[in-house]
């Protein structure tokens, strides 16, 4: 109740009605006489004395969630419910999830972000939009370094130097998950059960957090789909890669490991020192490589390089590199550079098939630049039963697999993210053929993931240089730059005039 206004009799016959109880049986339950109740039905003005509004508001705080919500539908005390809180499937699977292991009774999740929700100050979420902004790479890599600072020897934190600038990132990693230049289609990366993950229960923090980011996402409009994960369980890159794999699903993942991201700018932009999201998810590197112990979620991205022929106000021939500004809107790495395609390694109708890197590479082909949106699982639900079926495929996803050779994927090397634990597959992919670009260059286009898309050519040091060493880069989207360039400096021929890059990891 409202301890400015406190219980009324009308109130009181409300808390009675939503348990539906009779006048014997409410009485019985408050362990009050009868006549109390009966007075309260005849005098509903009347405010109870202090220990019987002790007694309801004891009543009140231990029933069921479903009493809850008659009693407060009855009283008017309900919070202002966005649309998407009872008719999107995607909040309702979180807010279910988020009941279920936060031990909470069915429903509490529902109000309780209705609750915050409305209590949400949208200029003031911009604001801190902008507060984000402002801290960088290099702070984020440096401040998880420091956070990690016991790694086990043949592990550190991928390092570079690019033509004399020194770069640090967040990802550990090891010299032999790097240089792989390994042929996708050939890892062998093994799903070993198809049946969803079962996390251990939320703590009353981190439930808390995970509630407050369900109504943030409402108020921001942040796109949030269910869909299923791959979940790495181990990995091995001696010959190819080679890998086990589990299934999660997307609002386990955000609603616990992705909060930690957040959690560590918001702590960067104020000068905070706690992260207990961190220490209670991902508290030591022990943590990070205990891959079957943890949710291990994560992704593949991929530097496209496209052959171009030479061009009289251009120059010589030729890759054109493309680069992303992720949007706003995204559910991690928003406003900040990425190669593109970036996608999440996930399942879509073949669990076992899907699990090749590759399968997921040329899926966000289609759907980030190819402008297939019934791929998008954002947009709608997949019906189809092959979607990447010859048939339906963009041309230009047609014309580059018509032959042997026109596409062709390398992956460069493999991490872990000390963001939020992601495994990260960087790749390169290289089309060699000029007919593409002559043909195709003019509708390739980015989708809603991306807030702008930029070229750079191959025969640009100067400005490569600069692209590698900005600091708008996500730890992740520098990764999959820097082994990708590596990699194209050894294979680009006269194509290419690429600043030296010498990786270590410390």
């Amino acid at each position: 109740m409202n301890p400015a206004t406190g219980w009324t009799g009308r109130t009181a016959c409300a808390l009675q009605a939503a348990l539906r109880l009779s006048n014997e049986g409410f009485a019985e339950h408050l362990g009050i006489g009868v006549r109390t109740v009966a007075a309260w039905h005849q005098k509903p003005d009347l405010r109870p004395k202090s220990e019987m509004q002790q007694l309801l508001d004891t009543a009140l705080d231990q029933a069921p969630a479903a009493v809850k919500d008659r009693f407060a539908a009855l009283t008017g005390d309900a919070e202002p419910v966005d649309d998407r809180v009872v008719s999107d499937p995607n909040i309702t699977a979180a807010l279910e999830w988020l009941d279920e292991h936060a031990g909470w009774e069915p429903g509490t999740a529902r109000r309780e972000v209705s609750r915050r929700l409305s209590g949400l100050d949208l200029r003031q979420l911009q604001d801190r939009g902008t507060r984000r902004s402002r801290v960088n790479q290099r702070e984020v890599a440096d401040a998880l370094q420091q956070y990690y600072p016991d790694r086990p020897d043949d592990y550190g934190c991928y390092s570079a130097r690019v033509d004399g600038t020194e770069i640090t990132t967040s990802i550990l990693t090891r010299p032999a998950w790097l240089d792989l230049n390994s042929p996708l289609g050939a890892e062998q990366l093994r799903l070993t059960s198809g049946v969803p993950d079962s996390p251990a229960l939320l703590d009353a923090e981190a439930a808390g957090r995970a509630a407050q980011r369900l109504a943030e996402g409402l108020a921001l409009g942040t796109k949030l789909v269910n869909m299923p994960l791959y979940r790495l369980l181990g990995i091995d890159t001696e010959s190819s890669i080679n890998g086990a794999l589990g299934v999660s699903h997307f609002v386990h993942y955000a609603l616990t490991m992705d909060l930690l991201e957040a959690e560590l700018i918001d702590a960067l932009a104020s000068g905070a020192g706690s992260l207990p999201l961190r220490d209670r998810h991902l508290p030591s590197v022990a943590t990070v490589l205990d891959l079957s112990g943890r949710l291990c979620a994560g992704g593949t991205l991929a530097l496209c390089a496209f052959a171009r022929p030479a061009d009289p106000f251009r120059g010589p021939a030729d890759y054109v590199l493309l680069v992303q500004e992720r949007s706003g809107h995204v559910v991690n790495a928003a406003r900040r550079l990425a190669v593109i395609p970036k996608g999440f390694h996930q399942p879509v109708t073949d669990y076992r098939a899907d699990a090749k890197i590759a399968a997921t590479l040329r899926r966000e082909m289609e759907e980030e630049l190819f402008g297939r949106d019934d791929i998008d699982n954002t947009v709608g639900h997949q019906r189809a039963a092959d979607p990447m079926h010859p048939s339906r495929m963009s041309e230009p996803m047609r014309w580059l697999t018509a032959e042997p050779g026109r596409l062709r994927m390398e992956c460069t090397a493999v991490g872990l993210n000390l963001v939020s634990g992601n495994y990260e597959v960087p790749a390169l992919i290289v089309v060699d053929d000029e007919e593409f670009w002559t043909r195709y260059g003019g509708v390739i286009e980015a989708n809603w993931e991306s807030s702008t898309l930029r070229q750079y050519s191959t025969l640009d040091r100067d400005l490569l240089t600069d692209l590698a060493g900005d600091v708008a880069w996500s730890n992740e989207g520098l990764f999959a730059l820097l082994e990708g360039l590596r990699r194209l400096n050894q294979i680009g021929g006269d194509r290419v005039n690429l600043p030296t890059i010498e990786w270590e990891t410390r």
